[in-house]
C-alpha cells in the first residue's frame, strides 16, 4: 500500500492524468504542482515498503498491461520502488513516455551505486523548484 494525498474527485475511473484532467481539484493541483502529494510517502519508506531513490510503481492495472507491452517493463519490479528516481530528475512523469521512463529505471538498476542515489537525491529538489531542467544527462 502506497500512502499519498488525494488530489482528485473520487467517483471518475482512474486513467492516466495529463496536465488538464477535470478530476483534479484546484487544491489537488497546488500539491501536485509542488510535489507535496508526495510527502505521505515518507511513512513507506520509513517502514520499509520504499526507497527514497527507485522506479517510481505504477498502479496495479497498468502493471498488467505494460508488462507484456515493454520490453524490460517486469525488471523495475525486482528492486524497491521510489520516492524518485532517475527518469523523474530527467523530466519523465505523468503523462511521458513510458518506455523512456523504463529505459530510465533499467539503467538505474543495471548502473546503481550509492553516488548515483546521492546525485537523484541531490536533483529531486532542483527539479521540483524548475520543472524544465534536466539535471543528470543521459548517457
Amino acid at each position: 500500500t502506497m500512502l499519498k494525498l488525494r488530489s482528485m474527485t473520487e467517483g471518475k475511473p482512474s486513467g492516466w492524468n495529463g496536465a488538464r484532467d477535470s478530476r483534479k481539484t484546484r487544491f489537488g493541483t497546488f500539491l501536485r504542482q509542488s510535489s507535496l502529494d508526495e510527502l505521505p510517502q515518507l511513512f513507506n519508506v520509513l517502514r520499509g515498503d520504499m526507497s527514497l531513490v527507485g522506479p517510481r510503481p505504477e498502479m496495479s492495472q497498468y502493471v498488467e498491461r505494460f508488462k507484456y507491452e515493454i520490453p524490460l517493463y517486469t525488471l523495475r519490479h525486482y528492486v524497491r520502488p521510489g520516492m524518485t528516481g532517475l527518469a523523474q530528475i530527467r523530466g519523465l512523469r505523468g503523462a511521458t513516455s513510458l518506455s523512456e521512463r523504463v529505459r530510465c529505471d533499467v539503467y538505474y538498476i543495471e548502473n546503481w551505486s550509492f553516488i548515483l542515489d546521492i546525485k537523484i537525491l541531490l536533483a529531486t529538489p532542483l527539479r521540483i523548484i524548475n520543472k524544465n531542467e534536466r539535471y543528470i544527462k543521459k548517457k
